[in-house]
């Protein structure tokens, strides 16, 4: 190590150049999370479907931060949980997290549409994760996810049994509530994704600082809640990340470039 960075080789000329992108873009996508606040040390995942590969993706080499990921660090797997490649880290000896694999891989099987799964444990999400009443459609950022999808706590995802009933409660959505555990959102790309997780964090962040003021919520008109929510579909703007993504990408390199190591 060196100035506090793993010292890894570059995989840039042993991959296809698309997956290099994809794996340029998730590094930016894990440094994005640590960078908004959204990270909890080396817990958690972002996974991405790798070009070309029907049955692989990229995800994070469980030890390391999400503030000092980079391309060449992660480690491709199967939907079976078998790696594919992965870097040699040495002593550290960094491999898989189990309940991670088990969440990610259930959707990426069960949705080929999605290319990327972002999960969180932020205080703001735990917290709303833990009301019975969930995430309120309270402002006009918290009625995009007016459909939000909920999914009851059934402990630390260890039992692959669990995989049916989170593909079934996640339905066709992008963003679901995980009871008394934390937030997930996915995407068609990472710039997406990012969106969709950055968005419902910040609805939950709002919705809790409201509710700390012990006062009545205003509530908005049913037949306004539903407009808004479709002004957010697909059928009625570009995709999310589209426009956003270059410009975090831009804001990473000034900050450290290294994410494209």
């Amino acid at each position: 190590m060196s100035l506090g960075r793993l010292q890894l080789p570059s995989l840039k000329n042993q991959v296809t150049p698309e997956e290099w992108q994809a794996r340029v873009d998730l590094a930016a996508c894990y440094r994005l999370v640590a960078h908004y606040d959204m990270s909890d040390m080396m817990a958690n995942h972002i996974t991405l479907r790798v070009p070309g590969e029907e049955n692989a993706f990229l995800t994070n080499p469980y030890g390391m931060m999400y503030e000092e990921m980079s391309a060449s660090c992660l480690v491709k797997i199967d939907h079976d949980g078998h790696v594919l490649s992965q870097p040699d880290f040495g002593e550290l000896k960094y491999g898989l997290n189990k309940p991670g694999f088990i969440l990610h891989s259930a959707i990426h099987k069960a949705r080929p549409e999605v290319a990327c799964v972002i999960h969180t444990h932020t205080p703001a999400g735990m917290a709303v994760s833990s009301l019975a009443c969930g995430l309120l459609p309270m402002n006009q950022t918290s009625m995009r996810f007016l459909k939000i999808s909920y999914h009851d706590y059934m402990g630390v995802v260890l039992d692959m049994a669990e995989q049916e009933v989170l593909v079934r409660d996640l339905g066709t959505t992008e963003a679901m509530v995980l009871r008394n555990h934390g937030l997930l959102t996915c995407g068609r790309t990472v710039g997406e994704a990012f969106n969709w997780m950055h968005r419902l964090e910040l609805s939950c962040r709002a919705q809790l600082q409201a509710m700390a003021c012990n006062t009545a919520l205003q509530t908005v008109p049913d037949a306004v809640l539903q407009e808004t929510y479709l002004n957010y579909q697909p059928q009625t703007r570009r995709p999310y990340g589209v426009m956003e993504w270059p410009g975090l990408l831009r804001m990473l390199d000034r900050m450290d470039p290294t994410y494209r190591d």
